[in-house]
């Protein structure tokens, strides 16, 4: 098994689950590409490295992207040959980087607009890497990975927010926001879960659901099919904002999630309409 394989397999993602529907050789790739990001953002993560070391070893990363690697490992060839295959642009997978970079401290957005950036690095970038290997040719399908990898990254806020506080301080809501509902760090320290909270919650909750109508909306006709992964996991997440609004926000302490047979069921659904 490769490095790549390796570090894919362990994670058990959504994103390794919708790979399923994919070609070998695509697969294959957004396997190595994955694996990419789940090691970036482990080194972001890592409490028993000091962030001066992660640091360094990101730094690493985006001179080896952009400037070669004096002595690359098995991995790191791997990626080298996805860019090279896949004519991905280094800027991509550096933002990747740098939005990895972020989360070495503690971090707060003042407006959405400061978010959106930052969501910009850790997940559309992702999304618009995704699309080259995925083999889109319409050019509609960037807007639909941006759209989309802001509607799974404010999913992902929503549901990890108290986890989020607790890992390193980390707030991942405008603070503009809070003050608007009059909730604040205090609050989120001390799991408080009441009216301004939730109101906080449901007024992200629509901002995502905006995303999820605007990728829905721009779609292109000539790459759903190539798009089918991201279909896949853009219902997965929808389904999941849709749990947490049910469950109002019961995030504190409880993960939600998606159980493997309603992925399954999704998964059906779709090996179904593509062969159509």
């Amino acid at each position: 098994m490769s490095a790549a394989s390796e570090i894919t397999r362990k994670a058990k993602s959504n994103l390794a689950f919708a790979l399923k529907i994919l070609p070998r050789d695509r697969r294959e790739d957004m396997v190595v590409f994955y694996a990419f990001c789940r090691t970036m953002d482990d080194l972001a993560d890592d409490p028993g490295m000091p962030a001066e070391q992660r640091l360094k070893s990101l730094d690493a990363w985006e001179n080896g992207i952009t400037r070669g690697f004096d002595a690359p490992d098995e991995f790191q060839q791997q990626v080298v040959s996805l860019r090279d295959r896949r004519q991905i642009p280094d800027h991509l997978l550096v933002a990747i980087i740098d939005g990895c970079r972020m989360d070495l401290q503690p971090r707060r957005f003042a407006t959405w607009e400061d978010l959106s950036g930052y969501i910009w690095k850790v997940s559309c970038a992702v999304g618009l890497v995704s699309i080259r290997i995925f083999g889109c040719v319409d050019t509609g399908s960037e807007r639909y990975a941006i759209a989309l990898g802001h509607a799974l990254q404010l999913t992902n806020i929503l549901r990890d927010v108290g986890e989020d506080y607790e890992n390193g301080r980390r707030i991942y809501l405008p603070m503009e926001d809070l003050e608007r509902f009059h909730y604040t760090e205090q609050d989120l320290a001390a799991r408080v879960r009441d009216t301004r909270f939730l109101a906080l919650m449901d007024h992200q909750a629509a901002r995502a659901e905006e995303h999820y109508r605007e990728a829905a909306a721009s779609l292109p006709a000539r790459d759903r099919k190539a798009l089918l992964p991201a279909s896949i996991m853009g219902e997965i997440y929808y389904l999941l904002l849709n749990k947490m609004r049910a469950g109002r926000f019961h995030v504190f302490g409880n993960r939600y999630r998606i159980s493997k047979a309603r992925k399954l069921v999704i998964l059906s659904k779709h090996l179904i309409a593509r062969s159509r």
